[in-house]
């Protein structure tokens, strides 16, 4: 199990109100996490995931603590789990977020978009 870094940036289009932290190449083949991203105060959050997916999952995981993680989930009220490439909105925010994926042999990036209002 490796660690993804991340890096982040802000868009620059919309000043300091908008910021896009991304986790690239997370290999299911591994069981790799990304790295915990801090900053609560970033409320709206929308998590994207591309690439080959070859079985694998990736799961949205927070916490407070940075010890104990949950599964993060959707304004649907679903698990904030990608199988497939897709786009979901965050409900909880919380002070750390990371992704994390298991089984197959996937190779994915995770693109999350937060906006402060």
């Amino acid at each position: 199990m490796a660690v993804i870094t991340h890096t982040s940036s802000e868009i620059k289009r919309f000043g300091e109100n908008a910021l896009m932290v991304t986790w690239l190449q997370l290999s299911g083949a591994s069981s790799d996490t990304g790295s915990p991203f801090e900053n609560p105060t970033w409320s709206d959050r929308s998590v994207q995931v591309v690439g080959t997916f070859g079985g694998s999952t990736v799961t949205m995981q927070g916490s407070n603590d940075g010890v104990n993680w949950i599964t993060l989930t959707d304004t649907a009220a679903g698990a904030a789990t990608f199988a497939t490439t897709g786009l979901k909105q965050l409900l909880q925010v919380t002070r750390y977020i990371r992704p994390i994926i298991t089984g197959g042999t996937g190779l994915l990036d995770v693109h999350l978009l937060m906006v402060r209002k």
